[in-house]
Formats: C-alpha cells, structure tokens, sequence
C-alpha cells in the first residue's frame, strides 16, 4: 500500500466514524463536515479531525452548540472550523 492509499483509506475511515458516532446530533454535524473538508485534508489536517472525534458526544455537543466553552486540551481553531461549517448549512 502506497502512502497516498494510506491517507485516502484513513480519509475513508473518518468519514464512515463521522456519520457513526452514536448521537444522531453529532451525525449530523461532524458527518457533512467530514464528507465536505476530509477528502482535502493532509495528515495534520486529519489527526486534527481525529482527535476532536476521540472526544465523547455529550460535552463535544454542548461545545458545538456553544452551552459550554471546551476544555483546554481542544483545539478550538479547528472546533471553530467545525462550528462555522454546521452553522453556514443550517444557514441554507
């Protein structure tokens, strides 16, 4: 396997994890975002989408939502990413 398949199977993976998380709320956020930004991500790009989707459902959904300000350890530069991607389609 090439590296190139590497990262469009790992792409492939996180898309699928994206629209699988348990919460249909999360579905519906991280899914469309994932499917949109995921096929032109690099790898830095991808752990970044990772390691937000290693967070639970319950407190990543009061982040989205803006109920609660996330912890230190998120990385909010990409959590706002995700945020303005799910309010520019809820805006349509």
């Amino acid at each position: 396997m090439t590296a190139g398949e590497d990262i469009a199977m790992r792409r492939k993976k996180l898309r699928y994890r994206a629209w699988h998380r348990g919460t249909r709320e999360m579905d519906l956020v991280l899914g469309p975002f994932a499917d949109m930004h995921a096929p032109l991500m690099d790898n830095a790009g991808l752990d970044r989408l990772e390691a937000l989707m290693s967070e639970e459902d319950p407190p990543l959904l009061t982040w989205v939502m803006g109920q609660v300000a996330p912890p230190d350890h998120i990385d909010r530069e990409f959590l706002a990413k995700v945020i303005a991607d799910h309010h520019a389609r809820l805006a349509k």
